[in-house]
């Protein structure tokens, strides 16, 4: 017989976990099953480790630009990524061993190690590496929350090279002398200046036109524009079709494309192509589920799928694939089912930043967005050297946009590509949540000198788009 539970939450990512103490604490007998490393992806080959890296090449940046600033470093500033390896592992540890013993310290939570798998509608095995079961469960209420992987392309030859994604690069301890990256979205970029910074020779490949293809084409240009500037090598219009092992350097690797463009010879090569939901090795099917072309399990509006009992959040939902998102999966499922309210992932605004330096960071509608939309709105953009802070600083890179509607005053979208825009967003979204009109914010008095002190002047030149 199946232990039971009142509930089982799949997973301990930033949905996952809260949801099971939440659950535990509500006085549900409730269990949690991980089958890898505390945390989900976010602690282990997300958010944390990455950041952890751009801290690390801000650091190297800044020394090598110091003397801008009247600062004298004396000799070359080199990185030892070994120590910065062994910085990113001990910040790991820390958020991974304490997620770990929040949840096993947690009343009425019980932890699981292994991979779970439906074997009816609301029963689940959970497996050991080796195949064998370890333990069957049922339970009343099942909330998945299993995250995504990185995509590998089947290229011609891809069996027979090293390659990497965002967590094995995470591993490595002496730099490429050159990384080759395919991709040009959040992740691809990201690295490509951490990397560079660090002192290699980086190369992105980008398939289309120019990177960001989701942003808008001046902040794409604004992103490449600083990137290229510190060095970063972009080929676009480009996608390779067979890899192969270098003849001459053993495990280096050589990149082939169509069209007879010249191959690409490169140390490291990154794929940074997309992400896909931890879904097909679930056994969906078993629980009357199923997951669509793109391996997300469809939700309604309060992340029930279609099989009574049983709720997706985090990035297998497609409701939004950041850590933000997922938490915010966990705080309205958490407040629709204990606390009597009846939140929709539908009202919320999405926001979410680019890590590059300086940020990209947006909320709500991009330009092209509001245009699609067929709205009368209303435009300003400003650029960042008019901002003291930035000055001061001597990061004037970039600029600011905010999109409003004719007609309601209410702020459509902003966006910010500069120093501190991923803080300075909030000032907008936090207008945007309160469903305040825009003068509210363009009235407000800020602090002198931010970032966000120009927000309010930014509002002042609002005129008709064209």
């Amino acid at each position: 017989m199946p232990q039971h539970f009142d509930a089982v939450v799949i997973g301990t990512g930033q949905g996952g976990s809260p949801l099971a103490v939440r659950l535990g604490e509500s006085g549900r007998k409730t269990a949690v099953i991980e089958r890898a490393a505390f945390g989900g992806t976010c602690v282990n080959v997300g958010c944390t480790p990455t950041k952890s890296y751009v801290a690390s090449a801000r650091a190297a940046h800044v020394a090598r630009h110091a003397a801008e600033l009247g600062v004298q470093v004396s000799g070359a500033v080199s990185v030892d990524l070994a120590a910065v390896k062994a910085r990113k592992d001990r910040i790991i540890g820390q958020s991974r061993d304490g997620v770990e013993k929040w949840l096993r310290g947690t009343d009425n939570v019980s932890v699981f190690n292994g991979h779970a798998r439906f074997t009816g509608a609301h029963t689940l095995s959970i497996g050991a590496p080796d195949g064998s079961v370890l333990a069957e469960l049922s339970a009343d209420e099942i909330f998945i929350n299993t995250g995504t992987r990185a995509v590998v392309p089947p290229l011609e030859g891809i069996e027979r090279i090293r390659y990497y994604t965002n967590s094995s690069l995470l591993e490595l301890t002496e730099l490429p002398t050159h990384l080759a990256i395919v991709g040009g979205s959040y992740i691809a970029l990201e690295f490509a200046q951490v990397f560079r910074r660090f002192g290699s020779r980086v190369t992105v490949l980008v398939r289309g036109d120019r990177v960001l293809a989701r942003e808008d084409a001046d902040f794409a240009r604004s992103v490449e524009k600083v990137l290229t500037r510190e060095g970063v090598e972009f080929r676009f219009g480009v996608q390779p079709s067979r890899v192969e092992p270098h003849p001459h350097h053993q495990g280096e690797v050589c990149i082939g494309f169509e069209q007879n463009i010249p191959a690409l010879e490169a140390s490291h090569l990154l794929f940074a192509t997309g992400r896909v939901p931890n879904t097909d090795s679930l056994g969906l099917e078993a629980a009357g589920l199923a997951a669509d072309k793109h391996g997300v399990i469809p939700v309604d509006s309060q992340l029930r799928t279609a099989a009574p009992g049983i709720w997706a959040i985090g990035d297998v939902n497609g409701r939004g694939a950041f850590t933000h998102t997922s938490y915010d999966d966990f705080q309205i499922v958490a407040a629709n089912l204990l606390d009597g309210a009846t939140r929709s992932v539908d009202t919320r605004i999405m926001a979410y930043a680019v890590f590059v330096d300086p940020p990209l960071a947006r909320v709500g509608l991009s330009e092209d967005g509001a245009r699609k939309s067929g709205r009368e709105a209303l435009i300003s953009t400003m650029p960042m050297s008019r901002v003291g802070r930035a000055r001061e600083r001597g990061e004037t890179d970039g600029f600011m946009k905010v999109l409003v509607d004719a007609g309601s005053k209410q702020i459509l979208g902003a966006a910010i590509h500069g120093i501190e825009g991923d803080e300075a967003i909030h000032t907008f979204i936090d207008i945007m949540a309160a469903g305040a009109p825009y003068p509210t914010l363009e009235y407000a008095m800020h602090i002198h000198p931010t970032i966000s002190e120009l927000v309010p002047t930014l509002l002042d030149g609002l005129k008709p788009m064209k």
